[in-house]
């Protein structure tokens, strides 16, 4: 009798999984599908000469994916319309099996952060009695706090505080003259729960983690996913894009002084993407060609711990590539004595930041008034995604222990 092996069917969300068919008999063609109620994606397999379709071994004929792709169906997952509910794995005839994805990993601890000004949510392993490394993770100009990234960090063994910094109440309303200090006070609490503290962040919070480990001696390490090592202008107020790009103002301010930026350049293509309702690529706000202004560079050199640089090759959310080269070549100049690398997925897009095995088939999102484009390709996005996160969780044990 067929039946459908899944393993684990229970897991945190970045953890993979491995789907096999048996039973079948040789040469049997059979669909596997995927549905989350909200999205679905399909394959298509032909049984090997045992009767098991494997999809850790085997690519499908046809369907939402190409070639062998034990993930496939996870970040090929389309848009229906429906409602969202549990991942169900199932092959008609054969049966389905019910996943779960777990956000909030068995053996986290969850606790909301509201003193000394700080708005988080700090996430720890159930106590084992031993000092834990800890993380301050940081999300990017969507505002908010990364709850799901701190989470499962947590489970590979870090105190984690996922810390919303604008966009939230008693936060500032826009990412606007954000005080450092503020990451300061974040640091010292953190430090009262865990050892070595490192700090990741994505996009704008790529470009943040950067600038606060250079202002902080006491973060020993930093991951900027699709980040910048140029400080770039204030997402401001305003009812569209064209409106919050012509805000004229710091995105930074250190002991209230406001820090030089790169500022926008709206020329005429972007305009014209804006005005005819086509899909953003605001990489096209971020001009270079008469060079950066040195005090607009953020002083890698200054951080007292591991670098790691990730970019995209397609990135149309903004040039992640080119700004992180300014930090890598920061390090380089200076000779930074820590480790310092910078990963570049040439065909990944911008959305890569964040943990792995979630769809990627959003080649566009909604912005203020506009759709942008994140640019690269499904795939390269999804499989540099996972790429990312896994450096990612490995980077941080090797400089900070666990």
């Amino acid at each position: 009798m067929a039946e459908i092996l899944v393993d684990p069917q229970t897991a945190p969300l970045d953890h993979p999984v491995d789907v096999l068919v048996s039973g079948l008999k040789p040469g049997q063609t059979i669909t596997v599908q995927l549905s989350t109620g909200d999205r679905a994606s399909r394959a298509v397999f032909e049984a090997d000469d045992r009767g098991v379709v494997d999809l850790t071994r085997h690519a499908p004929i046809e369907g939402s994916y190409r070639g062998v792709d034990p993930m496939g169906l996870f970040w090929s997952l389309e848009r229906t319309g429906g409602k969202a509910g549990p991942a169900v794995i199932s092959v008609e005839g054969v049966g389905d099996r019910v996943l779960e994805r777990q956000e909030l990993p068995e053996g986290v601890e969850r606790l909301e952060v509201r003193e000394s000004g700080l708005v988080g949510t700090l996430f720890a392993p159930e106590d084992d009695g031993g000092e834990l490394s800890g993380v301050i993770v940081l999300g990017g100009s969507e505002g908010g706090v990364h709850e799901t990234d701190a989470a499962l960090l947590a489970a590979h063994g870090f105190v984690t505080l996922a810390l919303g910094y604008f966009g939230m109440e008693g936060l500032p309303e826009h990412l606007e003259d954000v005080p450092l200090e503020y990451f300061g006070k974040a640091i010292d609490f953190l430090s009262d729960h865990a050892g070595e503290i490192g700090v990741v962040g994505g996009s704008r919070g790529g470009e943040l983690a950067l600038l606060v480990a250079a202002t902080f001696p006491q973060v020993s390490a930093v991951v900027s996913v699709v980040g910048s090592g140029v400080v770039t202008q204030a997402i401001g107020p305003g009812a569209n894009l064209l409106q919050k790009l012509s805000h004229e103002a710091a995105s930074w301010t250190l002991k209230g002084e406001p820090l030089p930026y790169l500022p926008y350049e709206i020329g005429d293509e972007l305009r014209s993407k804006m005005v005819n309702g086509e899909p953003v690529p605001l990489r096209l706000a971020f001009s270079t060609e008469d060079g950066i202004a040195e005090d607009a560079e953020i002083p890698v050199e200054r951080i007292a711990g591991g670098v790691l640089l990730i970019s995209s090759g397609q990135d149309d959310g903004w040039p992640s590539t080119e700004l992180s080269d300014v930090a890598m070549r920061r390090l380089k100049d200076h000779e930074h004595t820590f480790p310092h690398e910078h990963v570049v997925y040439p065909e990944a897009g911008h959305l890569i930041a964040g943990p792995p095995h979630r769809p990627a088939t959003d080649v566009t999102y909604p912005g203020p008034g506009v759709t942008f484009s994140g640019g690269g390709s499904p795939q390269a996005t999804a499989h540099a995604r996972a790429d990312a996160w896994k450096r990612t969780v490995e980077f941080l044990r090797e400089q900070l222990g666990t």
